[in-house]
């Protein structure tokens, strides 16, 4: 197994952040396998969305309608809703797997790979990515 972690700064907003050409940088070259991705963070996420034509902010929408930044939530550290944070990774998992074909990711055309964040209160994360060969 080959394995890199990349840091990323996603800032004092939520962020859908795009790392597909990070993961197709990582397995170019290395044949048929898989990839397997990691966020060590209990309020990050990872997802496979189109980008770019409004599903990324539908995406962050969407959260805000299912986890409202408000103080409903027992875990209140932080900003305001920050316990939301800490309920999404049950519905965006921090990990995420894809498919390699002769050292390319295996997604469709209109998908990418992205790191979610809803926590205002850490701006930078972590992704491990791990390549398995076939």
């Amino acid at each position: 197994m080959e394995t890199t972690t990349i840091e990323y700064v996603t800032g004092d907003s939520e962020r859908v952040l795009d790392i597909t050409d990070d993961c197709a940088a990582f397995v170019a070259g290395r044949g048929d396998g898989l990839l397997h991705l990691f966020v060590p963070h209990a309020t990050a996420g990872l997802a496979i969305l189109e980008t770019g034509a409004g599903s990324d902010a539908d995406l962050l929408s969407a959260l805000r309608e299912l986890l409202p930044a408000d103080d409903r939530w027992r875990h209140r550290h932080g900003s305001p809703g920050h316990g939301r944070s800490h309920v999404m990774p049950a519905l965006v998992p921090p990990y995420a797997s894809v498919p390699v074909a002769a050292g390319r990711l295996a997604l469709g055309t209109w998908q990418s790979i992205c790191l979610v964040d809803l926590n205002v209160d850490n701006p930078r994360r972590q992704v491990r990515m791990d390549f398995l060969a076939g």
